[in-house]
């Protein structure tokens, strides 16, 4: 198994960027009839941190994911970085060339070291 960091463009000051997780997502509950005092906190996943990129980045966010799941797959790694694994090197050089034959330059790959 192997990682890469993906970065987009960013659509405000066109520099490489990729999202983080600061913190974890507070979801709570409003009731129709009583207080409810219950909150959790959970990180997103791949596909729902790219999702929130929408108007931040130069890209369709849904199609990035479209383009990354016929390689391999988007992951929130420790709750905080967002990466892309994949099965080994071959399926990494078909990625690199399919999100620059789609995207050109508003969107690149690079591999992490381990």
């Amino acid at each position: 198994m192997i990682r890469a960091k993906i970065w987009f463009r960013c659509a405000a000051v066109h520099d490489p960027i990729s999202p983080i997780m600061a913190r974890p997502a507070l979801i709570g509950w409003e009731a129709k009839y009583r207080k409810v005092d219950l909150t959790i906190e959970r990180a997103f996943n791949g596909d729902e941190l790219v999702r929130r990129m929408k108007g931040w980045i130069t890209v369709d966010p849904s199609r990035v994911i479209e383009v990354v799941r016929k390689f391999g797959r988007l992951k929130v790694l420790d709750d905080r970085e967002l990466v892309i694994e994949m099965e080994d090197l071959e399926k990494f050089d078909e990625l690199q060339k399919a999100l620059h034959d789609v995207f050109g330059d508003e969107l690149d790959v690079e591999l992490m070291e381990k």
